[in-house]
C-alpha cells in the first residue's frame, strides 16, 4: 500500500484489522523482536523500524520524514509509507576528526525548515567534544554538515526556531539558556540565567535548578527548570530576554523543602522536565519526570499538568493527566513517568517510557479525555510522540529494553487501546474502528498542583551523582 492510499484510508477512519492488527509485538526474551508470537488484536502500530540508540525524534512539516537522535549519531527515516518506513541516511561517529571527537551522547535533535540541529553530549562524561551540529537536510537522504558550534558544557536538550538555536547550559553552578544564531558561522547572540535573574536561586544546589529542556514558539521560550519551575521568556530580542511569568515555587520554599526532606531531586513536587504549548500559545503542558523513593513513596511517577496561559502573567492550572500505573514507581522499577509530548489540533500526543504512548483530547483543558493508549511494557520504552500527518499518523521513538532493540514506531492517528503488560499482563484491545473514548472516563485528575517535570535519559551512574548533588 502506497502513501496516498494509506493516508486516505487513515483519514477516513478505515483502519482495517488486517493492517493495524497484523503488526507484531515482539515476544519477551527475543531481543530481535522476531518471530512474533502475538499480535495486536485491535489498535496497534502500523510499523516498527529498528534504529540503534534511538532516543528523541522530530518530523518534517510535510510529515514524510522523521529525524531520530540515536546516541552515537542521527538517523533520517522515510515515513511517507506508514506501513514501510525506511532509513534514508544514517550518520554515526560525528566529527570524529576533531579534537575530542566523535560527538556522542546525542539525545536530542530539532528541525526548522531544512535545518536540523544535533546536540550533545546529553550528560557529562559521555563525550570529550560538546556542541551543536548544524545540518542542511534539504535533501533528507543526503544531509550536509554545515557548521559546528563547540561548547564547554554538555547539551541535554535544545530547540530551533528559524535561524536561532536555543541550548540548555548546565555546567558547575551555571544553569542557563544560550541563544545562538546559526544562519552562518554559529554565534551566541543572547543568554539568560536563572541565578542572574534572581540571585536567591544561587542558594539552591545546582541540580534542583537544572535547565532540563527548552521549547520555543512565536518568540516565547518555555524553560523547564526542574525544581525551580517553568519559566516563560520573551526572546524576541535575544540580547535581552525578559521574563513573562514563572510557574512554580519560590526559591525559599524549594530550599526549605529540600532541607526538611519534603522534596528531593528524584521526586515530586517539582521535577519540571518538559514544557510546550499548543499552536495558539494559550495552553501549556508541563511534564514531570519523577520517581518514588523509599523515603517518599508519593514522589512519583509524574504526570502532565495543563495550564491556561492565555494571560501569561496569570497562569491557571486546569487539569493533571495522571501517569499509567506501575507496581514499582522507583528508578529501579518500571518507568511510567511522563516524558516528551506534542500538541496538535487540540490533541496532546504523549510518551510515558514503558507506560506507552497516549493521545488526549484537550479541547476542554479542564477535562482532558484519553483517546488512545498503546503500551508494550516489556518491549517498548517511549521517549517521545510526534505527529506525522495529522489525522493519519504519528511516530514514537522507543529506547532499547532488555527484550527488544531501540526502534521508531509509526502509529495510526486514531482512537483505541492495547496495553500489553498492564491489567495483570493481559492485552486490553479496543478496535480502532469503534473507538470507545467517549464511552469511558478519562484517566485524569484535577488537583490544584504546581508545575511538575524532570531529567530524563540519564544512566544509573549519572543518577547516583544527581542524588548526591555533585556538579558536572
Amino acid at each position: 500500500m502506497r502513501r496516498r492510499e494509506a493516508l486516505a484510508m487513515l483519514a477516513a477512519g478505515a483502519l482495517l484489522p488486517g493492517r493495524a492488527a497484523a503488526h507484531p509485538t515482539p515476544p519477551e526474551g527475543d531481543p530481535d523482536g522476531t518471530p512474533p508470537t502475538r499480535t495486536d488484536t485491535g489498535y496497534g502500530p502500523l510499523a516498527r523500524l529498528h534504529v540503534g540508540g534511538a532516543t528523541d525524534a522530530v518530523v518534517s512539516d510535510d510529515g514524510t520524514t522523521a529525524f531520530v537522535a540515536a546516541t552515537t549519531g542521527y538517523v533520517v527515516v522515510d515515513v511517507s509509507d506508514p506501513d514501510d518506513p525506511a532509513i534514508l541516511a544514517e550518520r554515526r561517529d560525528l566529527l570524529a576528526d576533531r579534537e575530542g571527537g566523535p560527538l556522542t551522547g546525542i539525545y536530542d535533535v530539532k528541525l526548522s525548515g531544512d535545518t536540523l540541529l544535533v546536540v550533545g553530549p546529553a550528560n557529562p562524561g559521555q563525550s570529550d567534544l560538546s556542541g551543536a551540529l548544524v545540518v542542511d537536510v534539504a535533501e533528507p537522504s543526503r544531509p550536509e554538515h554545515r557548521a559546528f558550534y563547540e561548547t564547554d558544557y554538555p547539551i541535554h536538550n535544545c530547540d530551533l526556531e528559524g535561524d536561532r538555536a536555543y541550548l540548555t547550559v548546565n555546567r558547575g553552578d551555571r544553569r542557563a539558556l544560550s541563544i545562538v544564531d546559526v544562519a552562518g558561522e554559529p554565534t551566541e547572540i543572547g543568554a539568560w540565567s536563572l541565578r542572574e535573574h534572581d540571585e536567591r536561586w544561587g542558594d539552591l544546589a545546582p541540580y534542583p535548578r537544572t535547565l532540563h529542556d527548552v521549547f520555543v514558539q512565536d518568540g516565547v521560550a518555555y524553560l523547564a527548570h526542574w525544581d525551580a519551575g517553568t519559566w516563560l521568556l520573551d526572546v524576541t530580542d535575544p540580547a535581552s530576554p525578559t521574563v513573562l511569568t514563572h510557574i512554580g515555587r519560590d526559591p525559599g520554599t524549594v530550599i526549605d523543602q529540600y532541607e526538611s526532606g519534603a522534596d528531593g531531586y528524584d521526586g515530586l513536587p517539582g521535577n519540571d522536565h518538559y514544557a510546550a504549548v499548543d499552536e495558539s500559545g494559550d495552553l501549556l503542558a508541563i511534564g514531570r519526570e519523577a520517581w518514588a523513593t523509599e523515603e517518599r513513596p508519593e514522589g512519583g511517577p509524574g504526570g502532565i499538568d495543563l495550564y491556561d496561559v492565555s494571560t501569561p502573567e496569570s497562569p491557571t492550572h486546569r487539569a493533571t493527566i495522571d501517569p499509567p500505573p506501575t507496581p514499582d514507581a522507583t528508578q529501579q522499577g518500571v518507568w511510567t513517568t511522563a516524558h516528551n509530548f506534542e500538541f496538535r489540533n487540540e490533541i496532546l500526543y504523549s510518551s510515558w517510557y514503558r507506560g506507552g504512548v497516549k493521545r488526549h483530547d484537550v479541547s476542554d483543558p479542564a477535562a482532558p479525555l484519553e483517546l488512545t493508549w498503546w503500551a508494550d511494557r516489556p518491549h517498548a520504552e517511549f521517549w517521545t510522540a510526534r505527529v506525522a500527518v495529522p489525522g493519519s499518523t504519528f511516530v514514537a521513538a522507543s529506547r532499547a529494553t532488555g527484550q527488544s532493540p531501540a526502534a521508531l514506531y509509526v502509529f495510526p492517528d486514531a482512537d483505541g487501546e492495547t496495553t500489553w503488560g498492564f491489567d495483570d499482563g493481559a492485552a486490553t484491545p479496543t478496535s480502532a474502528e469503534t473507538p470507545t473514548a467517549t464511552e469511558t472516563p478519562s484517566r485524569v485528575s484535577t488537583p490544584g498542583l504546581g508545575p511538575l517535570a524532570a531529567l530524563a535519559g540519564v544512566g544509573a551512574g549519572a543518577l547516583a551523582r544527581l542524588r548526591r548533588h555533585e556538579h558536572p
